[in-house]
């Protein structure tokens, strides 16, 4: 289970975000749990998704098909990444700064 922080401004429309992302970077249609989403597509055997306290940051938690084919993984790799990036607002390469920058303190 991993907790990405949410830039400032895009919270407010948070829980609309999480689904339509969902939809357009997996192509499935998520499906409501008691405390978030799900998806189950390409690597992933389960995707789970919901909004951390206050907010301010997505939980993301993952089961991965580990006899999945070696394109099928790469694909859904680039997919994930995608959607985080659609979701947080921080592109890859600034969410590994800051969770650097958390790591140090």
């Amino acid at each position: 289970m991993q907790e990405y922080p949410i830039k400032r401004g895009l919270t407010k429309d948070l829980d609309a975000r999480i689904i339509t992302e969902l939809r357009n970077c997996f192509g499935v249609e998520p499906e409501k749990t008691p405390h978030g989403f799900r998806i189950r597509a390409g690597a992933l055997l389960r995707l789970d998704v919901r909004i951390g306290a206050g907010g301010k940051s997505v939980i993301i938690d993952t089961e991965s098909d580990i006899n999945a084919a070696d394109a099928v993984i790469l694909d859904t790799n680039k997919r994930f990444r995608k959607y985080l990036d659609a979701v947080t607002g921080f592109s890859t390469k600034e969410r590994v700064k800051r969770s650097k920058s958390v790591a140090e303190d």
